[in-house]
Formats: structure tokens, sequence, C-alpha cells
């Protein structure tokens, strides 16, 4: 695992793990079922990861919309890779909503919908909610 794995809370926070591809609960909830998508390949350009982690890409990313399809029906889905903090290659997965949904007894809009994503918004979670996020999209993954 890499230094922005570890940042964004790995192993706790772990989903899933395919070929170069490490999935992982984003802390902060942008949306509900927010993740990061890790490489685990040490290169800091998306244009370094070799060839086998880009043929590992098309799996993780089916298992990823699968996954949240499943969980929370979402209405389209961004990929974001910015990459202006963390150094290593990963996405920032954001799952969008029309209307608002429900988890855990809370409510998670999205504000932003249909337009880009608010990334400055945060739905907080405690830790009980966070690891019963985990585990419900754990669940979700085949």
């Amino acid at each position: 695992m890499n230094a922005t794995a570890v940042k964004f809370g790995d192993p706790e926070t772990r989903i899933a793990h395919r070929g170069a591809w490490t999935v992982l609960l984003r802390p902060r909830q942008v949306t509900l079922g927010a993740l990061v998508l890790v490489c685990e390949e040490p290169v800091a350009a998306f244009g370094q990861v070799s060839a086998q982690a880009f043929a590992d890409l098309r799996g993780v990313t089916q298992g990823i919309e699968r996954m949240l399809q499943r969980a929370f029906t979402y209405d389209k889905i961004n990929y974001l890779m910015l990459m202006m903090v963390d150094p290593d290659v990963h996405f920032h997965v954001l799952p969008r909503y029309a209307q608002a949904r429900q988890f855990a007894g809370l409510t998670f809009a999205d504000p932003g919908w249909p337009n880009p994503a608010d990334l400055a918004g945060d739905h907080p979670l405690g830790g009980e909610v966070r690891a019963n996020l985990v585990s419900h999209l754990r669940g979700m993954w085949e």
C-alpha cells in the first residue's frame, strides 16, 4: 500500500483490491458512496501506469459501477483524477444523484446535481456509520 492509500484510510476503508488497484471509501463523503481508486504501482503520472494496470482498470471500474448501482442506484458517476495533493495515481469516484439517498438514518443530498460535484461539500460520518458503509459496500462487491 502506498502513501495515498494510507492517507485515505487503507486498510480500514478498503472495499476491494483488484490487480494494481485498491478501492477505498472516501473519508469525505461528497456524495453517498464516494470512493478513492488508488493505483498501487509506484508511479506519479497516469501515462506511467503499466499496460497490465490499464487492463486491470477496466475490470475494477466495472466492479465499482456494479457495486454502487446495487448499493445506491446512482444516476451518473464521475471519475476525477485531480492529483494536486497526493502524488500517487488515483481517482476520486463520485456517484451522482438527482434525488437524495438514505443510509443509516442519514440523508445524503447531491447539492451540485446536475452540475459538477461540490467537492467542498461533506457528509460527516461517525465511526460506526463509516464502518457500516464500508461493510455495506464490501457486501455489494462481486
